[in-house]
Parts: structure tokens; C-alpha cells; sequence
């Protein structure tokens, strides 16, 4: 930080860098291995980021796979918004999972602090990571791929802008989607991707309990079927930009 403090200065000094110019060191923290010491490999030399994405792709892979032999690969046997669920063998699908799960490791973590990297951390379906928020985005997609709406944004649009949140989890999520410009001028503000990440996080956390209390498809009437089709809907736009602006691709179907 210092130097770059110095190099700063002595750039204003000599008149390279106008007054009008801002300029920021934006510092991160350290990737550990499970030693808690700077990531290296068996060999003891630096991990090059192309060899790491690759086996995050491969492990992906291979994740996928066992949630499918295992049944647990697509949505629940009870679950309104099941389906077929991906080929555990889609290489696009194990590679936007993969990656995805290596940089939202990496993004999600305050950013001036180290982190340890963890592979089944990392990849796991619960809790908060990449695959988390990727497999609430695909859930979305699901539930209107039953109902035999192609574009979740579209019909979020046509189903008008006005739900009546009847249910305490449809007020939850509500209020949890008019956050979203809020998160985006804080993580702005900051440099800190992180912020994004924790705002994301409680989106699919807020819409995991709308979900499971609040059915959708199989909704009471049909005003109370359109009005949390629209909640999902918006969720569903939402998390995708939010993924788009980690970097992070959002598959339809996992």
C-alpha cells in the first residue's frame, strides 16, 4: 500500500495525474491452502489459475454425477417445480458451476482478508456459495418450465407490479428484492464485491422460505398464483443480473 501511496504522489507532483483523476489501491487478502499458508501445490509451486479452473470444472463434473446417482440431481420427488433435471454429464453446466464456485470462494470474502481455499466448501449445494444461488436461479426457472411459461422475465412483466404479500415470506422476499440497487451502490462504493455476494445470498435464503411455505403452481386461487409467479419471476431476473455482475453464469436447469 505504501508504495503505491508514494507512486500516487510523486505522479500528482510531476503533473501525470490531474487533480480531477481519482485513483485507488484497491487491496486484497491472501488464498491459503488448508495449511493456512500461501496456496501451493504437492510440489511446493504456485497454483496457476488455469489448472485450478480446470479441476473446479472437473470436480463439478463429477459432483453433478453423484448428486444424480444419489437422486438428490434436480428438484425434490414432492416438489412443485420438479423436472428433469440437467445431464450430469453437460459440460457447460459443470463448467459454469465450477468456475462459478471458484470465484464466488473468491469474491464472497471480505476483500482485504485471506480466505482458505476449501474445494468441498466451495462446491457445495448448501449454504453460501456459488452452486447455493445457481441452483435457486435454476429452481425459478423450473417451476415456470412446468407451468408452460418459456421467459420468467417476460411474464414477470406481464403479471403487472402490484402483489397483494398476504403470506410474512412474500413480504420477506419482497422487501429483500427492493434492496437490490441498495447492495449495488454499497459493493460500488466500497470495491467490495462481497457486499453483493451477502446481498444475493439472502435473496435465495429469502426465497428458499417463500418457497417451501408459500406454494406457487399449486397456489389457492388464481390472483394468489400470479401475484407469487411475479415474486418469482423478479427473484429470478434479479439473481441472474446479480450472477452476471459476479461474472458468474446462471443455468437454467442443474
Amino acid at each position: 500500500a505504501q508504495p503505491l501511496q508514494m507512486c500516487f504522489a510523486v505522479a500528482r507532483m510531476a503533473g501525470w495525474l490531474p487533480e480531477r483523476v481519482t485513483v485507488e489501491h484497491v487491496a486484497f487478502g491472501s488464498v491459503l491452502g488448508a495449511d493456512h499458508r500461501m496456496l501451493r501445490t504437492r510440489a511446493g509451486h504456485a497454483v496457476k489459475l488455469s489448472e485450478l479452473l480446470d479441476e473446479a470444472v472437473e470436480r463439478a463434473q463429477a459432483s453433478m454425477a453423484a448428486r444424480a446417482a444419489s437422486g438428490r440431481g434436480g428438484a425434490e420427488p414432492d416438489d412443485e417445480a420438479q423436472g428433469p433435471p440437467a445431464d450430469p454429464g453437460d459440460a457447460g453446466i459443470a463448467r459454469a458451476l465450477g468456475i462459478g464456485a471458484v470465484k464466488y470462494a473468491d469474491l464472497s470474502t471480505e476483500r482485504t482478508k485471506d480466505y482458505v481455499f476449501d474445494w468441498d466448501r466451495m462446491l457445495a449445494f448448501e449454504g453460501d456459495t456459488g452452486p447455493y444461488l445457481q441452483y435457486a436461479h435454476a429452481r425459478i426457472r423450473s417451476i415456470f418450465r412446468r407451468a408452460g411459461i418459456p421467459d420468467a422475465g417476460a411474464e414477470g412483466d406481464a403479471l403487472g407490479t402490484a402483489p397483494a404479500l398476504s403470506a410474512p415470506e412474500e413480504r420477506a422476499l419482497a422487501l429483500a428484492l427492493l434492496g437490490y440497487p441498495t447492495a449495488l451502490e454499497e459493493a460500488a462504493a466500497a470495491a467490495a464485491p462481497s457486499k453483493l455476494c451477502a446481498y444475493l445470498y439472502g435473496l435465495a435464503t429469502a426465497f428458499t422460505a417463500f418457497y417451501e411455505r408459500c406454494p406457487v403452481l399449486r397456489a389457492p386461487d388464481d390472483v394468489t398464483r400470479r401475484d407469487r409467479l411475479l415474486l418469482a419471476a423478479t427473484t429470478a431476473r434479479v439473481m441472474a443480473d446479480g450472477l452476471a455482475l459476479l461474472g458468474i453464469d446462471a443455468p437454467d436447469r442443474m
